[in-house]
């Protein structure tokens, strides 16, 4: 194909799309006489009559109305792919700040940043894992990550991942020699390792739901951490019970036997992962492919 040929075919359309020359003109931006020629140098090209003219109208000859059939797609498609390379000029760039929770970054995060940041090489994620609820605004983060229930009412919530579930689980060697609980009162007899909130930096109160009915047990028990893993590792080794979120691993330790679960029937699904932000308005590029990425991820 000549160099001018895909513009003449461009023209040809419009012209059989608006079917008068002045219009067509009018249309593309240039002159009545530039769109004649083209015309014309088409269908000399081609040594074909492409377009029936008259006084009045001027409509495609039955060669010109099948190369218009097969024109009007390819140059829709041309138009498309066109368009979709508009990101490469305009492709997310900046920093990113985020803070969040280790298991919300370890489960949710990591995977959507892990693609954001192959496919748009410009942007930078910063991610501080905290289990305070950080200030996002006075702390310059672009937004935050907690459960559900915790994100606070005058900002903007987005689910990012599905219903959690909390888990209470000791090792058989503990239940072997302390019993195994029923229901969540009989925890106040037992060995519990405590986790220590990291938003209030008091003890955790273990939550149960049960048939419409909640309740809250303050444990006591050997150790006070920080940190689940940690509080797993010491259930492993029998110091007690504790009460962690479902995951993977917590999955890989009962089904190996390390840990027995307790008391699954006193622990119902609640609202889980959310991110959570000041504003709808002003969003970065950066921050709105994040966004993007975590939602698809949250709809599949």
């Amino acid at each position: 194909m000549a160099r001018d040929e895909l513009g003449d075919l461009a023209i040809l359309l419009a012209v059989a799309e608006e079917r008068n020359f002045t219009r067509a003109a009018a249309r593309l931006g240039t002159s009545q006489s530039a769109v004649s020629q083209a015309v014309r140098r088409l269908e000399e090209n081609l040594g074909i009559k492409l377009l029936a003219r008259t006084t009045r109208s001027v409509a495609p000859t039955e060669a010109g109305e099948q190369l218009l059939e097969t024109l009007r797609p390819a140059l829709g498609d041309i138009r498309e792919r066109l368009a979709r390379l508009s990101h490469f000029r305009s492709a997310p760039a900046g920093l990113v700040r985020i803070t969040t929770s280790r298991h919300a970054a370890e489960t949710i995060l990591w995977p959507a940043i892990d693609a954001v940041v192959a496919r748009y090489p410009e942007i930078e994620v910063e991610l501080s894992i905290d289990g305070a609820l950080t200030n996002i605004v006075a702390d310059r983060f672009d937004a935050g990550v907690r459960l559900g229930e915790s994100v606070e009412k005058d900002m903007i919530g987005v689910r990012i991942g599905p219903d959690l579930r909390l888990a209470v689980v000791g090792a058989p060697s503990y239940l072997e020699r302390h019993g195994t609980p029923v229901v969540p009162r009989d925890l106040l007899e037992h060995r519990c390792i405590n986790l220590r909130m990291a938003t209030r930096g008091t003890l955790y109160a273990w939550e149960f739901e049960k048939n419409g009915q909640s309740l809250s047990v303050r444990v006591e028990g050997p150790l006070v951490l920080n940190d689940s893993a940690m509080a797993v590792k010491a259930a492993i080794a029998g110091h007690g019970l504790t009460c962690v979120l479902e995951d993977a691993p917590l999955h890989e330790h009962l089904a190996s036997g390390r840990l027995v679960r307790v008391l699954d029937d006193w622990c119902e699904p609640f609202a889980g992962h959310h991110l959570y932000y000041p504003d709808r308005h002003n969003l970065s590029p950066a921050f709105r492919a994040v966004l993007a990425e975590l939602r698809l991820r949250a709809q599949g």
